[in-house]
């Protein structure tokens, strides 16, 4: 080859073919490489080509391996050179766009008619179909859900207020509240009780304020708000659409039996007091304790008497019990504090009639301060070994009487003693002695499905401290429990008082779905195929400050004050601020909200509640109040972005009767353990009757109702 005469390059072309490279340049045909300079050792000056700004400028030295060759023209002379060209310069695919409500792969909830419904579906599962679609969850198998990936976002709206009855096409709301002639109260729902199917929502079957649903929602579905009418309770419908149950792993599910208890994801220690753990006066008598003289008012105290048999420790008043700072250990959890452990063992005397039978004492070094056997004055018609432990052959010596180990109690147990137990209050009874300073393991260990339920000895010890007590049939041994509870309150007491408490509170739900939100190709991009973690933002909409409740975990909380205000929240959230100032544009993937104006009018509010209900117009009637909610829902709805998936719910049905003998029953309780009191002095009775009454009245306000659709 000529000296003079520049070969073909794979990695520059010939200096008279730069104009066609640029072109092909300038055109996306080719992505520019470095250059290798051809005119080296020429007297030749090369030319300095001007790149179009705006190219992709990818393509290095190191990636030289994925550049192939070819030529322009099929017919191009051999000197005219050779052009590179990068295999990989094809457009990268974009993000899959929204598809139209018309596309075969637009997300669907659809009711699944071959499902066969067995109850009513549960705030729970509307909750865990929302998990389904974001997070990760069992796909419910009371609906189809289709194209799930293609979920953009999920605004569910909680409507205390709202009731089956209200969809009936003839509807009076002028009488609706009215007294019922027979005074019978009744649920107002349409569907008999065993009907667990969705109502067909059709326009011409409904009020005309309420025709709107129909355009929104296909069905109107029966929900069921979790509670127990033979305790007289429900549970909290906001807390139960806000809580995500925990999640198991494999292994975990495989199990069998209690689970060991694990340190919640981020777990921090907070070595806390024991001090801090003390029942309250006001939690006595709503757990069962007798209230000792020093939890009563001065004024109430001077004609305070012990019920008959009874007696109380020597405690003139709470303060008592607190030790100076100064003469606390540094770091000590008792907060020079005598801590015992009490556990008592009981036969029966009559019917459910129990007797002291043995009594144990554990310090909390795990040292036995006390224990001995009891001899009950009555005569004992079943020793219920298989609980107690206790046989006629180990009573038959005995002459130690209740009086006595009264006597020895009143001697060990002072100002600044503390006892330890599960559920002491029946100890207490069968010992018929009151205590101003409580720590009650069934207490402080909730139960998850909330009071009135407690959890066993056995359950505890078994889930937090790993080990078994109450073994085989021998019956129990009360020195064994007694040092199980102390154990378990020297656990809380390093732990802190949240160890224990995310057992019956699950995991935040605006947590959970920021955990473990998923995003797939259709709504994340390409990186997202297959499904990838994605935290999911959330927002919270609600009257107050929602940062005091499950709201502070949301992205986004959202304070208001009337339900004008939250549907402008909503709307906020959902499509975010004009140029991002806090919520950026596009708004949260969830948002949750709550209207509580018909709440309000209905009469349904929660007078516990630490937020006074909105001042209503006086002239307002139930029908324009019913009307505004339509059209605030309705305005919503038809602002969401496509592939949006929609939930109204009412949470629960009318409590006001439940609430109403709630309140009786509890005032009974209150007077009949007040030291002193007769019952034919007592200002309400609670009889069997009210306590039928309480349960149909549960059993009304568990009847809620809820809308599922798609935008």
């Amino acid at each position: 080859m000529d000296s003079n005469t520049v070969a073909p390059s794979q990695e520059g072309g010939l200096p008279d073919t730069l104009d066609k490279t640029l072109d092909l340049l300038a055109n996306g045909a080719v992505s520019p490489v470095p250059a290798t300079d051809t005119t080296q050792g020429l007297d030749i000056q090369p030319a300095q080509p001007q790149i179009p700004t705006g190219l992709a400028n990818e393509t290095s030295i190191d990636s030289i391996d994925s550049i192939g060759s070819k030529r322009p023209k099929p017919h191009d002379e051999d000197d005219e050179g050779w052009q590179t060209v990068d295999r990989r310069s094809k457009k990268a695919k974009k993000e899959k766009k929204i598809p139209s409500t018309k596309s075969s792969n637009y997300p669907s909830i659809t009711f699944n008619y071959n499902a066969k419904l067995q109850s009513k579906i549960t705030l729970d599962q509307l909750r865990n179909l929302i998990l389904y679609i974001f997070a990760e969850g069992v796909a419910p198998q009371w609906v189809s859900i289709s194209h799930r990936p293609q979920f953009r976002k999920i605004v569910a709206i909680m409507v205390p207020g709202l009731e089956e009855a209200m969809f009936k096409q003839d509807v009076d709301f002028v009488a609706y509240n009215d007294p019922l002639i027979d005074s019978e109260l009744k649920p107002r729902v349409l569907t008999s009780p065993d009907d667990y199917y969705p109502r067909l929502l059709k326009k011409e079957e409904l009020p005309e304020i309420l025709k709107d649903f129909a355009d929104m929602f296909p069905h109107l579905w029966p929900v069921r708000t979790p509670g127990n009418e033979k305790f007289g309770t429900i549970r909290s419908p906001l807390g139960t659409m806000l809580t995500a149950p925990g999640e198991k792993t494999k292994e975990e599910k495989a199990q069998r039996g209690v689970q060991p208890a694990k340190e919640p994801k981020g777990w921090k220690d907070d070595r806390t007091r024991i001090t801090e753990f003390l029942a309250m006066p006001e939690d006595f008598q709503p757990n069962g304790y007798v209230l000792h003289p020093a939890c009563i008012p001065a004024e109430r105290r001077k004609n305070f008497q012990d019920l008959e048999g009874w007696v109380h420790t020597n405690v003139e008043n709470l303060d008592d019990g607190n030790v100076p700072e100064e003469e606390i250990q540094q770091g000590s959890v008792t907060a020079g504090r005598e801590v015992l452990a009490l556990d008592c063992e009981m036969c029966m005397t009559g019917p459910d009639e129990y007797s002291l039978t043995r009594i144990s004492l554990v310090n909390w070094d795990g040292t036995v301060v006390l224990d001995e056997l009891v001899k009950p004055d009555k005569p004992i018609v079943d020793y219920v070994t298989r609980f107690s432990g206790i046989t006629p052959q180990m009573l038959a010596p005995v002459t130690t009487t209740l009086r006595d180990i009264q006597a020895k109690l009143l001697e060990i147990l002072h100002p600044r003693t503390i006892l330890v137990g599960h559920s002491l209050d029946s100890d207490l009874k069968a010992l018929q002695l009151s205590h101003p300073y409580i720590v009650d393991t069934a207490m402080i260990y909730p139960h998850v499905r909330g009071p009135p339920l407690k959890n066993s000895l056995k359950f505890l010890t078994s889930r937090f401290l790993k080990r078994e007590i109450q073994k085989g049939v021998t019956g129990h041994d009360s020195i064994e429990d007694a040092k199980a509870c102390l154990d378990l309150v020297k656990q809380k007491c390093e732990k802190g008082k949240a160890w224990g408490n995310h057992e019956s509170q699950g995991e935040n739900l605006f947590r959970r779905l920021n955990r473990a939100g998923k995003a797939y190709r259709a709504n994340g991009g390409v990186e997202a195929k297959g499904g990838v973690h994605a935290g999911k933002t959330s927002a919270m909409i609600d009257w107050g400050d929602p940062m005091k409740g499950a709201g502070a975990a949301a992205t986004f909380p959202i304070g208001c004050r009337t339900d004008e205000e939250v549907t402008l929240g909503i709307l906020r959230a959902v499509n975010g601020d004009p140029v991002g100032e806090e919520i950026p544009a596009g708004g949260a993937d969830f948002v949750f909200a709550r209207f509580r104006e018909l709440e309000a009018f209905q009469g349904w509010w929660n007078q516990n509640s630490d937020l006074s209900p909105p001042g209503l117009l006086p002239d307002m009637s139930l029908e324009t109040c019913v009307q505004n909610l339509t059209q605030r829902i309705k305005g919503i709805y038809d602002a969401l972005p496509p592939c949006t998936g929609f939930i109204v719910l009412s949470g629960s049905g009318d409590p006001r009767e439940m609430a109403r003998l709630q309140a009786m029953q509890a005032q009974f309780k209150k007077e009949y353990n007040t030291p002193g009191s007769n019952w034919d002095e007592l200002s309400v009775k609670w009889t069997d009757r009210e306590d039928q009454a309480l349960r149909k009245a549960v059993g009304i306000a568990r009847n809620g109702i809820g809308f599922i659709g798609v935008k």
